[in-house]
């Protein structure tokens, strides 16, 4: 990029900004604008309430009809007392509530919550609804209003039936595993008249309002989505960060999960739910305890004659990989559900990087050190892997940087602006003579991108970071303040990451070594535009500040210590390359090439090829032009 491009995107810029602001509304135009939309979010807003009132009334009054009739099916269900069953094990305390006959509370053990109590609430009464619905001739069957009697209770299992009278009744038996596991079995019996000859399925309603676990209200809600798996394989979610309701998903899916960073409660049918499922991601505000409003609204398998159970499996634990992994092998259905992919590990390449490298190595690694140390451990082994292509990047700058008073010379007298690919071509030629490849520097940074993308997708997921400290950082999942405001700064937050605050200067030290090394290695009008170019990359720290202030101590601690030994790295390799000697082999190297011309292979024999092309094209064209006059 020359002067010229900079000045004009300058200019580019500055038209745009320009427009942007001339053609801006007034501030009355702004002020009607602003009355009208309130006008028309409050009638909006009342018709919601006009509609929801209605509704409500309406189901009152359905209910009241029900109530009053004696002979009505299910009579004596809808009314009674609700009871509250524990099932237990050392992973799960799950509270199901005999009316409606669903778990209406799961504490998972062993994971302290942001307030540091000892166990997560994942959910509770006021947070969870679940509803199945069975369409009948005459009426709609609705769980949820019905009073079940439990028996068969143990701490891992209850059975709950209600009874319609004249020997029908419906039963939900659930049983709890040994760890995350909960299974459901629901049939109905001698009921098979009051449905339809071709009634397969029943209707499943799942809301949960999905609890803030961690401190970083935005971090989290990140990675906080409603995710399901379709049949033929592969996960999807609704967007993160915007607001979806009732979007509807195609195909057949055999499980839905309601996922928060690090935790997860998934719903998994035996005989899938069908294709048309709609689904409802609603972000909450800041401050309000909770992150979104999830709602899945399917149907799946039923058989009226109560032959066949519909099945279900519930799982309510952790985000950890090998967990979820061995989870899906105590499942009884039989599926390959992939619950393992409810710990994002990215695209496809770092996805890659990650399922088969870094889980493994971190997996190793926390067996024996804190998990500070193991992503120490992880940074110098990467460090280690890459050194080779490291050093041969350094080196062919030390060549480029060396070569320079030749390069200048070479060049000299091609200083004008239509002398330009002359100069290459000079320049290239004379890389050429002395064997060295100006590409070569290029290789170490594509192989470490993906290796620094795949670690922006891993440690965020990891929840073997959550709650571990290290030296001042209390919680490697979460940001580590050094400063604590009460209100919201735009693009800052309320604090001061101290982690982050180290990544960025050790990324501006790099910068500059980057930069002074690329400096160096410049000819002529390039080292010029090096110069102009500087700010653009001290700005870039600027930008992560703002960008990773609100990440993962964790995370930002990687990039630090990666950075640190990568400016390390480099500045030995400087203070260990004699220039002189380096000169030398390259002086030595090129009587070679002279004296033996076959022996020019790869990039060299390349560009003396390209250079002999362009030399013949340019002859063609003077005599070309010679004849023509």
């Amino acid at each position: 990029m020359d002067k010229n491009n900079i000045i004009g995107f300058v200019l580019i810029a500055v038209v745009l900004f320009g427009y942007t602001w001339w053609s801006q509304p007034s501030a009355e135009e702004r002020a009607a604008a602003v009355r009208k939309d309130s006008v028309a979010a409050a009638e909006k807003e009342k018709a919601e309430i006009l509609k929801k009132q209605k509704t409500l009334q309406m189901q009152a009054e359905s209910k009241e009809k029900e109530l009053e009739d004696t002979s009505a099916l299910f009579h004596a269900a809808l009314q009674g007392q609700s009871e509250k069953i524990i099932l237990k094990n050392n992973k799960l305390e799950l509270t199901f509530n005999s009316k409606g006959a669903t778990v209406e509370k799961v504490v998972i053990r062993g994971f302290k919550d942001r307030n540091g109590n000892a166990n997560v609430t994942l959910f509770d009464a006021a947070d969870q609804y679940m509803n199945y619905t069975l369409t009948a001739k005459e009426t709609n069957i609705s769980t949820a209003d019905l009073f079940f009697v439990p028996s068969d209770v143990t701490d891992s299992t209850v059975t709950f039936t209600a009874q319609a009278g004249d020997g029908k009744n419906i039963t939900l038996a659930y049983r709890l595993g040994t760890d995350y596991l909960l299974s459901m079995k629901m049939s109905v019996n001698g009921m098979a008249g009051l449905f339809a000859p071709n009634t397969n399925t029943m209707d499943v309603d799942w809301k949960d309002k999905c609890r803030q676990q961690e401190k970083g209200f935005t971090f989290e809600n990140r990675y906080a989505t409603l995710t399901y798996h379709n049949v033929e394989g592969g996960t999807d979610y609704l967007n993160e960060t915007k607001e979806n309701v009732d979007e509807t998903i195609e195909d057949k899916i055999d499980w839905v999960a309601f996922k928060n960073q690090f935790f997860s409660a998934v719903m998994i049918a035996k005989n899938n739910f069908s294709a048309n499922s709609m689904m409802t991601s609603i972000p909450q505000e800041k401050g309000s305890g909770y992150l979104k409003q999830y709602e899945a609204k399917m149907k799946t398998f039923f058989d009226p004659s109560g032959k066949m159970p519909s099945e279900f499996e519930f799982y309510y634990g952790p985000n950890d990989f090998r967990l979820l992994q061995r989870i899906e092998t105590e499942s009884t259905f039989g599926k390959d559900l992939q619950l393992q992919r409810l710990v994002y590990l990215g695209w496809p390449l770092f996805r890659i990087i990650n399922r088969w490298f870094t889980i493994y190595v971190f997996d190793w690694l926390s067996k024996v050190f804190p998990m500070g140390v193991v992503l120490i451990m992880i940074t110098l082994l990467l460090k280690l892997i890459t050194y080779p292509m490291v050093k041969k990047s350094y080196m062919s700058s030390a060549k480029m940087r060396v070569l320079k008073p030749k390069l200048d010379a070479a060049t000299a007298q091609f200083n004008k602006p239509e002398d330009q690919m002359q100069k290459q071509q000079a320049m290239m030629s004379e890389y050429a003579k002395y064997g060295v490849s100006p590409l070569s520097g290029c290789l170490p940074m594509l192989i470490q991108m993906p290796i620094w993308i795949a670690m922006f997708n891993f440690v965020p997921n990891a929840i073997q970071l959550r709650g571990q400290s290290f030296l001042w950082i209390k919680d490697l999942s979460t940001y580590d303040p050094i400063w604590e405001w009460g209100h919201n700064i735009w693009l800052i937050g309320d604090h001061l990451s101290l982690t982050c605050i180290l990544f960025c200067v050790a990324n501006l030290l790099y910068s500059w070594m980057t930069m002074r090394q690329q400096r160096d290695q410049m000819v002529g009008a390039q080292a010029e535009q090096m110069k102009m170019m500087q700010w653009m990359m001290y700005l870039m720290p600027v930008f992560f500040f703002f960008m990773f202030n609100d990440y993962s101590s964790g995370l930002n601690f990687y990039y630090f210590i990666s950075l640190f030994f990568s400016a390390a790295i480099m500045w030995a390799l400087r203070k260990t390359t004699n220039d002189e000697k380096l000169l030398a082999t390259l002086e030595a190297r090129y009587k070679e090439n002279k004296d033996n011309p076959q022996k020019m292979s790869g990039l060299a024999a390349r560009l003396q090829a390209m250079q002999q092309q362009q030399q013949e094209m340019q002859r063609k064209r003077e005599e070309l032009n010679r004849k023509r006059k």
